[in-house]
């Protein structure tokens, strides 16, 4: 294994896939206190936070899959880093994302197969971007 290095990544995202994003976003903001970041219309999908933690509230489009936790998110520092490591453990590099999307430039597994997104930028970055005329509001 290399030498331990003094950066921490940081656990900055959870993404739950269920057949009601509006009934789960809402149960999340009402008994936790978390707030909406911005939906999107054409998906249903909801986002909301904490103030730190990003929960993605997923439409389960899958028929036959179940309900429940879709994948995690990692803000890191240096994506090679990441890639020697896992090469360490006979893993193949994270993968390029499948389309164009503002945050997580890379998916990987773990060795128990469960996706694990990567981004060098964060997803703080999406809030900025946002329509801010979708973003709504939980007080």
């Amino acid at each position: 294994m290399t030498q331990e290095s003094n950066r921490q990544m940081r656990l900055r995202h959870l993404a739950i896939v269920t057949l009601d994003p509006d009934r789960l976003a809402k149960f999340y903001c009402d008994v936790f206190g978390m707030r909406e970041l911005y939906r999107k219309e054409e998906s249903g999908n909801v986002f909301l936070t904490d103030g730190t933690i990003t929960l993605a509230i997923l439409r389960n489009k899958a028929e036959g899959k179940p309900n429940g936790l879709n994948h995690i998110g990692f803000h890191i520092d240096d994506r090679e880093e990441i890639e020697k490591k896992l090469q360490e453990w006979n893993m193949a590099p994270p993968a390029k994302r499948p389309d164009d999307r503002p945050y997580a430039e890379v998916r990987m597994t773990d060795p128990d197969g469960n996706n694990i997104d990567l981004s060098l930028h964060g997803f703080d970055q999406v809030e900025t971007n946002v329509d801010r005329d979708k973003v709504k509001e939980t007080n």
